[in-house]
Order: structure tokens, then C-alpha cells, then sequence
């Protein structure tokens, strides 16, 4: 049997006939080999000799085209079986890829169409199975055969780039044909079929400042020195188009944003040749002056300016530094000015780039230059002192008035005002100085101590006449200047002890001497004895030379019962002019010592009384002090006992006694100041009352005939009883003491002096005029008024 091949190409796709006759159509055939004793050769195109097996049955297999959109399903292809005699017993079947879905077969006739639109990028190829079948029985009457299906590319896709812009960065002023970037197209399309997928690159815009290599799509820059100061930022338009860039093709774009970035390629420059500025002659150094700037197009590193001062008379006096924020030069002030002495200065500043690019050396120089003029202004100016400090001396103990030394200021300004001067007092509490205001001598006003101060630091001032702030303050010190009026004293308070079996010529003490003043009029020391005693048969005095003198004992033998305390006199001098000396006292205490020289003992008191006294003297002497404390004892107590009273006062005693208030009353209304009752003695019906004094044996009661009565007014009778009393009272004690009286008694030649019943009494006085004193006064008037106000009222 022997299978045939037939294609059907669909009207729509006539165009491209003559590209798929090229192809050759691609033919493929499939056999399934049957026994067969026939066969026959063919030759092939190089003339070698090709063995083809008989086969049962055979079809074709060729692409399909994809993105079909006819009305009728593509035709694929047909299967025919050699045993088909077109009775319809055979049945065809296709299994695999899209079989019934996408690929549909006749069954009688073996035509496989497409049903459906394929798209080649989402899938290439389909694998299907073929099979002719008994339609009765389905027994297949060959054996499954497999093939492709492949679908056929055509240019359905457009370029496509990875990014829809790009940023780009080349330097300024580059060379023609510097790569700037790269940007790539992909195409979806089949690479290896036909120009679908085959890109060429083009500019659309951007020219003539860059261009684009039409395969690899490399932007490089078209022309020579492009300036970034002129135009910084291009936007460039890049084409991509498929079909080798043919008509007909289709095509992407993108943009691409290319910048020019700075180079060190123009110089600093002034925007003019001078500069004008002005300062006070009174700014303090460092004060800022003026600022100058020189302007560079270039930015960043390549734009950074430095500022310096190459030559101008003023180079001493002026500096200037560079604010690297604004680019600014900064003038400032190195040295004080004076107007007085110079009123202008002139500078010479350079600008100049800190980065340089060799390669655009040939630019420069990359500096430039430019003239400052500064002009001092004139200030009003404080006093100037001639010295920054002054120094004096001047003698201690100087008489008031000695003049210690003198000061200078002047007015620098040109009005060169008068100057008045002044001490500062806070740096003279004490007022030892006076300053003459108009001429600055400094004289004291009371004599100095250089031993209780050496120094003294004032500060002196000065003013002009006419402008009191205007002032300046000098420092001055005054040196006291030593003279030797201190002698020299010991240097501590020193008290020896000498052993009494001293040898002759054994030293026991070493001293030394201070002296206040100054050491040239002080050390060296000379010790000595007074002339008087220089001949002391106990003690003599070695000076050592070295401000130091030695005590040696003159003689043996020395005795504490004789004489304990030695007073040696020893005279020092110093080494002033004129020397002062003074005598000093050295005591001396003599003392028992062991043989080898140490004190044991310095008591002179233990060996007389071990010599005068006996014990019994002892014992007397203890009991007179005995005595003496027991008698102190006693007298003690006594003097306790009589602080107490002498009366003992029964609980029930009551007695109410005048009280004297200080403060006066409020009138005749106030009844609350004084109470009347308090004249009253109750006690004065008793005829007893108990003694504290002395503790009585027994209760002595009074003779009932002696008591007066009750509602007694003879005073006289009332004091002889009480006298009675005491006398027969044995338990009286036999001295006087207090007795206490709280009665006055009647009847009385001198009158009552209380006025409490002169309201009663027939009285001469006139007490009208109390009438007039006001309602404070109306009670007491009502009291001492006319008897005829008091019959009326009654």
C-alpha cells in the first residue's frame, strides 16, 4: 500500500505562499511498514541511494499559521489508508495535544482542521496520535502512528524595551562618540524564523547631540564640547523596529534622559575690579570687615573658590578666610586700628579653584584677582595709658604724703581731651593711696607695714573731662620696701631643764631667733649675754654662727631644794641697718636625772615636804579641812531653812490679800479692777495662828480672856493683845518675826484715805464741775454731786 500527501492552503494566506513554496513545503512521511517484497530506489540530491519500505498507510504534517482568523477551520491536513477502498468501513481517530479541542478529524475522511486561533508565544508545537480503526468491530486496522503539529511564527509582536525611560550621565565637554548607554529591545516574535524578531535601533529625537548604533543600540555623543552651564539636561527618543527595520515591521520606543555632569572647566572670576570697604577703629581683632566673591559656574568640588591676600600694605593688619557655604571671602580684622596713625588700607585678594582638571589646564589660569580698599573710620576712643602697668616702691612707715610714683594717660583722639584720675576703692578698703586727679602722682595717706602687707595692687582710672564714659583702668603695684624696724625674738617659747649632777661645759639647749622684716634686715643673728651678767657662774651662752646659740653649763652641781628656776637673759641682735636687738628670757628648771642623763623628776615640793613634815602634822592639817567642810555644810542648810515661811497656814486658813495691778481702771464703771473685799481679814477673829519657825511640843491655846471682840475698832487694843500673845506664847522663838495685819481699824485722826464713803460725809468741796466731764465721768459725779441733787433724787 502506499500513502499519499496532499496541502491545502487557505485563501487568506496567499501571500505568503510563495515563502512556504520556498520552504519545500517541508514534506514528511510516515510509514508504517507492512511485508511487502517490492521496493524500488531513489536517488537524492548529493546522488546517494535512498531505501524506501513499503507502508501501510501514510499523511502529511506541515505548520499551521498561527493568529488564523477566517470563518472556516484551517485544513491542516488529511489521513488515507491504502486499504481504505472509500466504503466507509474504516474510522479515523486522533488522541494527544488539543485533539478534540483544538484539532478535529473526519472520521471518514481523514481531514484534521483547526477550530481555533493559535498563538505561537504561548505555545509552539502540538504532539498527536493517529489511528485508523474498523468502525464496526474498532479494531484497529493499523497501528498508532504519532506526529507534530507546529505553529507557524508570523510578525504579530512589537518590540518591547526593559525600561520605559532611562537616566543616562556623561561629562561635559566629551568627546564625539562617547558611550553614554546601552538600551535593549526584546521581541516576542520567533527569532529563527524569518526577520520577525530581527531589531534595528534609530533616534528620533535628541540630534544632532547624540547618536545610536543601529544593532547593539549604544548611545554615544554626536558633538564635540557640549557645555553643561549652557544646557544641562537632553531628551533623547530611542526606535526600536523588527523586520530588519524594513517597512512594514513594527516598533517600541522609549525615552532616555541624558545629563551632563560638571568638570572643573571655567575659572573663578570678580564681578568687579574693587572693592570698597570701611572700619571702625574701635573693632576689636577678628571683627569682620567686608566679604568679596568671585563666581564660578561650575558646581560641587569643581566650583569650590579659596581666598587669600597675596600683597597690600594691610597684609598685617587684615586676613581673610573663605565661607565655604556662600563662597565668600570674609575680610576680617587682624590688629587694632588707629585712625590717628593710618586711615586706609589697600589688599590685594586672589580667588582661585581648589580642585584643577589637568585636562582643561589649557583653560586657565584658574584664578583671578580683584582690589580691596579699606577705609578707618574714626571712633571716640578711651583714655590710652602710657604703660600697660605700673610698678612702685616705697618705704615702710613713710610718712603721709610720700609721694610713691605717677601715672600717665592721654586721649588718642584729636581732640585730646583733659584726663582726670581716680583710684579704684575696691582695690583700696583700707585708703592707704590718694591720686592727684589732674596729674596722677600717687601719694599715701598713712604710714605702711610691709610685715602686715608687702604688696599693695590697685587700679587706677582715667576719664576725660568731658565725656565721663569714656575711661580706662590700669593696673598698679606698690611695693612696701623693707626697713628694720623689728628686732628678733626667740623663735618659740622655750622653757630648758638641766639635770642637777650636770657637768661642767655640757650643753643642754640649742635656740634660734625670728625676726619679721625682710631678710637683709634680719639674719644673720647674734646672741649674747647682757653685760651685766656675763660672768654667771651657772649658765654661759655659745653662738654657733648660725643663727642658732647653744645654753652650756658653767659649773657642777646643782640642787633643787636650794633653787629650782633659773631666769637667764640672753640679748639678740640682727644684721639690720641700724641692727635692733632685744632680751629674751630663757627659764631654766632644775631637775633630778638618773646616771645616764634622762629626767626623772622636777618637783622641788616632794623633798621639803619629806624633810618639815610629820605624820601627825599631816593628820592635823586633814582634819582641819574636815572641819571646815562640816561648818560649810551646816551653814548652808540653816541659810535653806530660814527661805522658809514663818507662818504655817492651816488649809482651811483663807486669806485674801490686796493685789496691786499696774495697769489703770476704766472709770467709775469698771467694778472688775478692784475687788473691795480684800480689806476683809477673817482671820482677824482668831486669836491664833500656827508657827512654821519652830517646831512647838505642844498646841498653845490662848487665853480667852485676851481675845478681842470680834467687831473691835480700838487698833491699840488689838496690837497689845497680839503683843501678849507672843510674850506668854512659849513656843514663841526668841526673836521678832513677821506678823501680818489686814485690819485699819476706825476712827483714825488723819481720816479714812478711801474715798468710798466721802459720798456720806458732809463735806465743804464742790464737786459740780464733775457734771462737765462727760458720761464717763456722770457716775462719779452722780457719787460727789450737791446734797440738793441728792434730795431731789430721793
Amino acid at each position: 500500500p502506499k500513502m499519499k500527501e496532499e496541502h491545502c492552503l487557505h485563501a487568506a494566506l496567499l501571500c505568503l505562499g510563495v515563502l512556504c513554496y520556498s520552504h519545500g513545503l517541508a514534506t514528511e512521511r510516515l510509514n508504517h511498514s507492512r511485508p511487502s517484497l517490492h521496493g524500488h530506489h531513489e536517488k537524492g540530491k548529493e546522488g546517494q541511494v535512498l531505501h524506501r519500505s513499503k507502508r501501510g498507510w501514510v499523511w502529511n504534517q506541515f505548520f499551521v499559521i498561527e493568529e488564523y482568523t477566517g470563518p472556516d477551520p484551517v485544513l491542516v491536513g488529511r489521513l488515507h489508508s491504502d486499504i481504505d477502498s472509500g466504503d466507509g468501513n474504516i474510522k479515523y481517530i486522533l488522541s494527544g495535544e488539543g485533539a478534540g479541542i483544538i484539532f478535529v478529524i473526519d472520521d471518514k475522511s481523514g481531514n484534521i482542521h483547526a477550530t481555533k486561533t493559535l498563538d505561537r508565544e504561548e505555545r509552539a508545537q502540538y504532539t498527536l496520535t493517529a489511528q485508523a480503526v474498523d468502525r464496526n468491530t474498532n479494531r484497529p486496522l493499523e497501528p498508532p502512528s504519532e506526529f507534530i503539529v507546529k505553529v507557524q511564527d508570523i510578525n504579530d509582536n512589537p518590540p518591547e524595551f526593559l525600561h520605559e525611560n532611562y537616566h543616562a550621565n556623561v561629562p561635559e565637554r566629551s568627546n564625539v562618540g562617547t558611550s553614554v548607554i546601552q538600551v535593549t529591545a526584546s521581541d516576542a516574535d520567533d527569532p529563527t524564523y524569518g526577520n520577525s524578531a530581527k531589531l534595528v535601533y534609530s533616534i528620533l529625537e535628541g540630534q544632532p547631540y547624540f547618536s545610536v548604533e543601529a544593532q547593539t543600540g549604544i548611545i554615544r555623543t554626536a558633538l564635540p564640547n557640549m557645555d553643561r552651564e549652557a544646557k544641562e539636561e537632553y531628551h533623547v527618543v530611542i526606535q526600536a523596529k523588527d523586520m530588519g527595520g524594513h517597512m512594514g515591521g513594527l516598533s517600541g520606543t522609549t525615552k532616555v534622559t541624558i545629563t551632563l555632569t560638571d568638570v572643573n572647566d571655567n575659572p573663578p572670576k570678580f564681578p568687579q575690579s574693587v572693592y570698597q570697604m570701611s572700619v571702625s577703629e574701635a573693632a576689636v581683632p577678628g571683627e569682620e570687615v567686608g566679604r568679596v566673591k568671585a563666581k564660578d559656574p561650575d558646581i560641587g568640588e569643581n566650583g569650590l573658590v579659596a581666598y587669600s591676600i597675596i600683597d597690600g600694605d594691610g597684609m598685617d593688619m587684615f586676613e581673610i578666610t573663605t565661607d565655604y557655604e556662600t563662597q565668600e571671602g570674609v575680610v576680617k580684622l587682624k590688629k587694632t586700628l588707629d585712625y590717628e596713625t593710618k586711615k586706609s588700607y589697600s589688599l590685594k585678594v586672589e580667588a582661585a579653584n581648589v580642585h584643577i582638571d589637568p585636562k582643561f589646564i589649557s583653560n586657565g589660569p584658574f584664578k583671578d584677582t580683584v582690589t580691596v580698599k579699606i577705609a578707618v573710620e574714626d571712633a571716640d576712643e578711651p583714655p590710652v595709658f602710657l604703660k600697660p602697668s605700673y610698678i612702685f616702691e616705697v618705704q615702710e612707715n613713710a610718712a603721709s604724703g610720700t609721694v610713691v610714683g605717677k601715672v600717665h594717660a592721654k586721649d588718642p583722639d584729636a581732640a585730646n581731651s583733659a584726663i582726670r584720675y581716680s583710684i579704684d576703692r575696691h582695690t583700696d578698703l583700707e585708703r592707704y593711696f590718694v591720686i592727684n586727679a589732674e596729674d596722677g602722682n600717687i601719694k599715701t595717706i598713712k604710714a605702711l607695714d610691709r610685715e602686715e602687707m608687702a604688696w599693695h595692687n590697685i587700679s587706677v582710672f582715667a576719664v576725660e573731662v568731658h565725656k565721663q564714659h569714656q575711661e580706662a583702668k590700669v593696673p598698679v603695684a606698690i611695693k612696701v620696701v623693707d626697713v628694720n624696724d623689728n628686732a628678733p625674738k626667740f623663735a618659740a617659747a622655750y622653757e630648758a631643764f638641766v639635770c642637777e649632777n650636770a657637768r661642767s661645759n655640757q650643753q643642754f639647749i640649742t635656740i634660734s631667733a625670728d625676726d619679721k622684716d625682710d631678710s637683709a634686715n634680719g639674719p644673720r643673728f647674734i646672741f649674747s649675754l647682757p653685760p651685766e651678767i656675763i660672768h654667771n657662774p651657772n649658765f654661759t651662752l655659745r653662738d654657733n654662727r648660725d643663727n642658732t646659740a647653744s645654753v652650756l653649763v658653767r659649773r657642777e652641781g646643782f640642787s633643787r631644794q636650794k633653787q629650782d628656776l633659773y631666769l637667764l637673759p640672753i640679748v639678740i641682735s640682727d644684721g639690720g641697718v641700724p641692727p635692733l636687738s632685744s632680751t629674751n628670757t630663757l627659764t631654766i628648771r632644775v631637775c633630778g636625772c638618773d646616771s645616764g642623763g634622762s629626767l626623772l623628776s622636777c618637783n622641788a615640793e616632794a623633798y621639803i615636804l619629806n624633810a618639815g613634815l610629820s605624820t601627825g602634822a599631816l593628820i592635823a592639817i586633814l582634819a582641819c579641812i574636815v572641819i571646815l567642810l562640816v561648818i560649810v555644810v551646816l551653814f548652808v542648810t540653816l541659810k535653806r531653812q530660814k527661805k522658809e515661811p514663818l507662818i504655817v497656814f492651816e488649809e482651811e486658813d483663807v486669806r485674801e490679800n490686796i493685789i496691786t495691778y499696774d495697769d489703770e481702771g476704766g472709770g467709775e464703771e469698771d467694778t472688775e479692777a478692784f475687788d473691795i473685799a480684800t480689806l476683809q481679814n477673817p482671820d482677824g477673829i482668831n486669836g491664833f495662828m500656827p508657827r512654821k519657825d519652830i517646831k512647838p511640843e505642844y498646841q498653845y491655846l490662848p487665853r480667852p480672856g485676851l481675845r478681842p471682840a470680834p467687831n473691835s475698832v480700838d487698833v491699840d487694843d488689838f496690837i497689845n493683845t497680839r503683843i501678849q500673845e507672843a510674850d506668854n506664847d512659849p513656843t514663841a522663838p526668841p526673836y521678832d518675826s513677821i506678823q501680818i495685819y489686814g485690819y485699819e481699824g476706825r476712827g483714825s485722826v488723819a481720816g479714812s484715805l478711801s474715798s468710798l464713803e466721802s459720798a456720806t460725809t458732809d463735806s465743804d468741796l464742790d464737786y459740780d464741775y464733775l457734771q462737765n466731764w462727760g458720761p464717763r465721768f456722770k457716775k462719779l459725779a452722780d457719787l460727789y454731786g450737791s446734797k440738793d441733787t441728792f434730795d431731789d433724787d430721793s
